[in-house]
């Protein structure tokens, strides 16, 4: 049996960072708060031979695209290094210089290129990737299967239903392709049970 993953200080401290730069922040149309996310994907990643460098990487995944862009991912970079802020920056769709007036481009332009990006990942941010998707489509099952949310789950995003799917059934594609395993396959089957629900 392989030997359990020690977690440091160092994974304390960017769970303390984690928190912070998430502070006050939700989970989208829920009151969970969004650092329970975090926890979560840095469970999986962890649950699947993840390291305490990838764990810390997988609390700080959507730091730099939903809170501070390209400043946020050097002070990542500073704090917790290059290999960390490297996997932060490639599970991120989009990283831009909000302080500069930088927009997003459009949202299907971003997944498109996302999708194209993760042919370029080691497994390891693959993994990271993957982790977090998982988690997001367990969420929307989750809350599509509540009396109180249902079919109202799909407002909660910029785009249609069908958008939606056809995205994470890409995703579910492509990690099938680049991370084969039961991770992957975990994706494809909830993708396949939001397509009829």
């Amino acid at each position: 049996m392989a030997e359990a993953t020690a977690l440091t200080e160092r994974f304390e401290r960017a769970l303390v960072y984690a928190a912070q730069v998430h502070g006050g922040q939700a989970r989208k149309g829920s009151t969970a708060p969004y650092v329970a996310h975090l926890l979560a994907v840095a469970a999986t990643v962890l649950e699947y031979g993840g390291s305490e460098e990838l764990a810390i990487a997988t609390l700080l995944h959507d730091a730099v695209e939903d809170q501070g862009g390209l400043p946020r991912l050097a002070h990542i970079r500073h704090r917790f290094g290059h290999r960390v802020a490297d996997i932060v920056r490639a599970c991120s769709d989009s990283v831009v210089n909000s302080a500069a007036g930088e927009a997003k481009p459009a949202w299907r332009q971003r997944k498109q290129r996302y999708l194209d990006h993760l042919a370029t990942l080691d497994a390891e941010t693959l993994l990271v990737s993957l982790a977090d998707k998982v988690h997001n489509a367990r969420a929307i099952l989750r809350d599509l299967r509540k009396p109180e949310v249902g079919p109202a789950v799909w407002q909660r995003f910029s785009n249609p239903r069908q958008e939606t799917l056809w995205y994470y059934a890409a995703l579910a594609e492509a990690f099938q392709r680049f991370l084969p395993g039961q991770l992957a396959d975990e994706l494809a089957e909830i993708v396949a049970v939001l397509r009829t629900e």
